[in-house]
């Protein structure tokens, strides 16, 4: 089912939220990272690999960026903080070489349908080094034309002209994502993050001019200083622009994990009654601006592909969220960056010089990772179904699987049924379907199903965020 504006009503429910407003994964992949294993090695990679020519399926390619000019104090991702551009030469020179000695073993004759860069900051470096990072890609795989393609670059409004998008369209990227955040200049200097509503804007018309087939943009609420009148403030000017796609993120103040985040002064964190009030406010003034709500932060147009994957229920979800193409094997390149194909989860090194000494001794920079057992890969299909379609057929997971629903998952059936009394889903002999007062909160009805969950919640220090 669609969500557009008529249904706001029964989506909201402000008992249940405060009910079921927990910590817990965010499901862009099961097992979750905290799950995977140092002792995964090179040996296990290929492994995985040869079971994933096999298959003949398709490359999706991810490429980590990690280095910014300034640091956004909210930022968790793995990146590299500075002024000096001649930082990026080493590295892209690495990337390189870690691109040729994956595709030893890769069948580079699958096409790649997909391909994104992220980061960090990917324009960070120059023109000449993405032409080059883009030829020695497509020298190496087989790229999907631009009709068939997905290939999509995120962008730092600040610094970026529109002559550069021009330059973007050039070298075959078709998809923009933009981090915005905020436009209220009191937040943006709590954050240290800073691009105008007329930076984005004559982007947005440079996106639209060069005939970029998608335009997403990324906002945050729970960040200092905001209320529900400033983000909608902000909001309206977003609305304006008119992005394809928008995601509005939950910011999870976690300094034990994000040491930038100890830069933001945490007395100016709005309250999580007014937090509530701001996601409330946004969805809906997103509904009734006629985007459709895909799922937990993540919204579209009608005639969006988000929006249609759904309806087609193909939607999928990785680590760049909700996403199309899922039969896609997602290889990554790049200093933590994290792949799965087949079965199997693997993530490089998290530190450069680890990663740069890996590649130098032409070893695969491999840090971690998980083969998926039997239990895991039903899990995740689980999982992945009630995330992305919010329901979930029975019939179909035995018929893959092999298995006997109600025999298998006896003791989470019996834990849905106090969700089913709450109303946050319908649970009968055929399936589940969550109802919409239930999608707000997806990740808790989903973690019913996480034969991990217990192992990652029992710290003094939470590894997972609120759910809103």
């Amino acid at each position: 089912m669609t969500i557009h504006s008529n249904t706001l009503q029964n989506l909201w429910n402000a008992e249940l939220i405060k009910k079921y407003n927990l910590s817990g994964p965010r499901y862009t992949s099961y097992p979750t990272a905290p799950q995977f294993s140092e002792d995964f090695d090179e040996n296990k990679w290929l492994e995985a690999v040869s079971r994933s020519n096999k298959t003949k399926q398709p490359l999706s390619l991810y490429f980590h960026i990690p280095f910014c000019d300034t640091v956004c104090y909210y930022c968790g991702c793995n990146k590299i903080v500075t002024a000096n551009k001649e930082r990026a030469t080493p590295y892209l020179k690495a990337l390189h070489k870690e691109m040729m000695l994956q595709a030893d073993y890769i069948d580079t004759r699958r096409v790649v349908e997909q391909l994104h860069w992220g980061g960090g900051t990917p324009t960070y470096i120059n023109d000449q080094q993405m032409a080059r990072l883009m030829e020695v890609t497509r020298d190496i795989f087989t790229l999907a034309d631009d009709e068939q393609g997905e290939y999509s670059i995120e962008i730092h409004p600040h610094g970026v002209t529109p002559e550069r998008v021009a330059y973007l369209r050039n070298l075959g990227f078709n998809r923009i994502s933009m981090g915005v955040q905020d436009f209220d200049p009191t937040v943006q200097k709590a954050v240290n993050r800073f691009n105008s509503e007329s930076e984005v804007r004559d982007l947005a018309d440079a996106i639209r001019a060069n005939n970029f087939k998608s335009f997403s943009l990324d906002l945050i609420y729970g960040l200092p200083h905001q209320t529900k009148d400033s983000f909608l403030a902000t909001l309206d000017k977003v609305i304006h622009i008119s992005p394809d796609r928008l995601s509005v993120f939950n910011y999870a103040h976690m300094p034990h994990l994000f040491k930038t985040q100890k830069q933001i002064d945490a007395q100016y964190l709005p309250e999580p009654q007014e937090k509530l009030k701001i996601l409330h406010a946004t969805i809906e003034r997103l509904l009734e601006a006629g985007y459709v709500y895909i799922g937990m932060d993540h919204f579209a147009k009608p005639d969006d592909e988000l929006t249609l994957a759904q309806q087609h229920g193909s939607l999928n979800r990785n680590f760049q969220g909700y996403a199309t193409r899922a039969e896609c094997d997602l290889f990554a390149f790049g200093v933590s960056s994290i792949s799965f194909f087949g079965d199997t989860y693997c993530q490089n090194q998290k530190n450069i010089d680890n990663y740069y000494t890996a590649i130098a001794d032409n070893r695969l920079p491999l840090t971690k990772g998980i083969q998926l057992t039997q239990d895991d890969l039903i899990r995740r299909y689980i999982i992945n179904q009630l995330i992305c379609n919010f329901e979930l057929n029975f019939k179909k997971v035995e018929t893959h699987f092999n298995i006997q629903f109600a025999e298998y998952f006896q003791s989470e059936l019996t834990a849905l049924k106090s969700l089913e009394e709450d109303g946050l889903l319908i649970l009968d002999k055929n399936g589940i379907r969550v109802e919409l007062s239930g999608r707000l909160l997806i990740r808790h009805i989903c973690m019913t199903f996480d034969a991990y969950i217990d192992n990652t919640t029992t710290t003094s220090q939470p590894k997972y965020s609120r759910i809103l």
